[in-house]
């Protein structure tokens, strides 16, 4: 019987680089002069020589099909040799473009607010929806599609598969846990997850948590609007009494009554504001970072990181990268300093050993009294801060989308936090009882907001925060009939089960009763990945959110003001005018 083979070829992709795309209004010119480019089949004279590999008859003669793109002053590719039993396309374009592959068209996708549609095109195109290859930032890469291949890439870590990452993320991040592998990634696990358990959230976080969050929405939500009112009304009053004078006292009322018009539309720019918030919390919880300057000046540099994460690696003025490469300095530098303090606050007894992540990482060793080193911390606060801020970031900013669209399910929440009575039904009436007003959440508390959670997950359905990630191939092994060489790089993403009717028929809809009793097949909802690489954050995160959620909504409905507002994703989804919406205090 035929087996498939995805064939390794001498010429290698390496750490191509494309100067000519190096920032964001770069790429969205290119992509709109290469769009038909891109899409157009390549011509069928560049490559004359059709004999199968390791036949010696043409392809065109029958027996396995193949590709050898090795003709004169051409580079040599992977080739998909088909099984007897499955013949593939004769001319299928699976590597995209020399050098760029098909990473124009990914980024492409992306920028247009549907990335899945990269990957479902190609599953549709090819033969075996099981996996499929391609080429993206340099690398030959093959995409395993289905529960099933999520199954075997969380199954397999540090046996077929070693996480890896774009050239980029590693030398933004530097050793840490995202970009480590083997013994290494495993005792880092172990060191931070000590800090993310349970016991940490109720001795440590949660009180923090609460205090924090009030904090955020009455600095910014609720002031906000007083502000607004006490300097608008003092304004339409100084305007009164001057009208008064020449017209009359009519006009004046009439003045007040258009200013009271102008306040109810004043609105808050969502994701910009919820990142405010998201990263004070990090700070405060990983470093008891408080000085509010010392936080707007990393959230500065976090900002430009960001947008450098994934990004051609071309280190030179002007470029994305060279931008995020300078803040990622930036960064690593304040956290020097934050660190040596702290070592000096440890010996003279002024801070604890268990006041923080960092204490902790400063004090902890192996079973062999081997300690983190500085560099090491540095690297693993970096990553930390970036995801217990900007992935919760698009979670609470499209969570306040969907109850902006969907009354029904806000009431639904709103009960469940409040033990109301809404809809005919009572809705998380576990819930703790009458919480005096400011009286802050417990660990208790949020194991009790099933709704609340079954609506988070299916907001994490829709928009996950990040849209895959990257393995590679340990040795060569078998996979859906066809064999992956050592070296190859391998591709999983939540969008690929998250969006796909046979797991959650009508898809677009939002309905978080999926949820509810079994919930979803195993491996088909996976927006904080699986295995041994799971998030170490998934509860921390759940406790962010859930608390963000019960402040938010005991205070406050609110209106979309752009509904039908575009998503774009660089590299991560976000409105791409911030969420702003309108917000109506009421009183409960």
């Amino acid at each position: 019987m035929g087996i498939d083979v995805l064939v390794d070829t001498p010429y290698s992709l390496g750490s191509a680089l494309i100067p000519f795309v190096t920032t964001r209004s770069h790429l969205s010119t290119i992509l709109s002069a290469l769009g038909s480019v891109l899409d157009r089949p390549q011509p069928q004279d560049i490559y004359p020589h059709g004999f199968v590999s390791g036949s010696s008859r043409p392809a065109s003669q029958g027996g396995h099909p193949s590709w050898d793109f090795s003709g004169p002053s051409t580079l040599n590719f992977g080739v998909l040799m088909g099984s007897e039993a499955s013949e593939l396309p004769k001319r299928p374009r699976t590597f995209g473009w020399p050098v760029i592959g098909e990473t124009l068209q990914l980024l492409r996708a992306a920028g247009s607010g549907k990335p899945e549609k990269f990957m479902q095109e190609r599953v549709e195109r090819h033969t075996c929806p099981q996996v499929f290859k391609t080429s993206l930032f340099g690398e030959k890469v093959a995409v395993l599609c289905g529960p099933a291949g999520n199954k075997f890439l969380f199954g397999n870590e540090n046996k077929h598969v070693a996480v890896w990452w774009p050239s980029s993320m590693r030398k933004v991040f530097g050793e840490c846990l995202l970009t480590s592998v083997g013994e290494e990634a495993k005792w880092m696990r172990k060191m931070l997850s000590s800090f993310l358990t349970p016991d940490a959230f109720t001795r440590l976080y949660i009180t923090t948590m609460g205090e924090v969050t009030q904090q955020h929405i009455k600095t910014h939500w609720q002031e906000l609007q007083y502000r607004t009112w006490s300097g608008l009304l003092s304004t339409s009053w100084c305007l009164s009494m001057w009208v008064a004078t020449s017209h009359g006292a009519l006009v004046a009322m009439s003045s007040l009554t258009i200013t009271v018009d102008v306040q109810d539309k004043e609105e808050v720019k969502v994701y910009e504001t919820i990142k405010l918030y998201t990263f004070e919390l990090a700070c405060r919880l990983f470093m008891s970072l408080e000085d509010p300057l010392h936080m707007s000046k990393l959230a500065y540099q976090f900002t430009i990181c960001l947008k450098g994460l994934i990004a051609i690696p071309l280190n030179i003025p002007g470029t994305q990268f060279y931008s995020a490469m300078r803040a990622s300095t930036a960064i690593k530098k304040e956290l020097v300093g934050i660190i040596r303090q702290r070592k000096l606050a440890l010996e003279q007894r002024t801070a604890s050993p268990s006041q923080d992540l960092l204490s902790h990482l400063l004090v902890s060793s192996d079973e062999n009294g081997r300690f983190l080193t500085e560099a090491e911390i540095v690297n693993n606060i970096l990553v930390l801060l970036f995801a217990g801020h900007d992935t919760s970031t698009i979670a609470i900013t499209f969570l306040m989308k969907i109850l902006g669209e969907l009354p029904l399910v806000y009431d639904k929440v709103l009960a469940g936090h409040l033990r109301l009575m809404k809809l005919g039904t009572i809705e998380q009436m576990d819930i703790a009882v009458a919480k005096a007003k400011g009286e802050l959440l417990q660990w208790e508390d949020i194991q009790k907001m099933k709704y609340s959670w079954n609506v988070v997950s299916e907001v994490l359905r829709l928009w996950p925060p990040v849209n895959g990630g990257f393995r590679e191939a340990l040795v060569d092994f078998t996979y859906a009939g066809y064999t992956i060489p050592k070296g190859w790089k391998l591709f999983w993403s939540p969008s690929l089960t998250q969006r796909d009717q046979n797991f959650f028929p009508n898809i677009e809809n939002f309905d978080a009763s999926r949820f509810e009793e079994a919930g979803p097949a195993p491996f088909s909802y996976v927006p904080f990945g699986g295995g041994p690489r799971m998030c170490l954050g998934k509860e921390f995160a759940r406790m962010e959110i859930l608390i963000f959620l019960h402040n938010v909504v005991k205070r406050f409905k609110w209106d979309l003001l752009v509904p039908d507002e575009k998503i774009a994703y660089f590299p991560v989804p976000n409105p791409v005018n911030g969420l702003p919406i309108l917000l109506r205090p009421h009183e409960l």
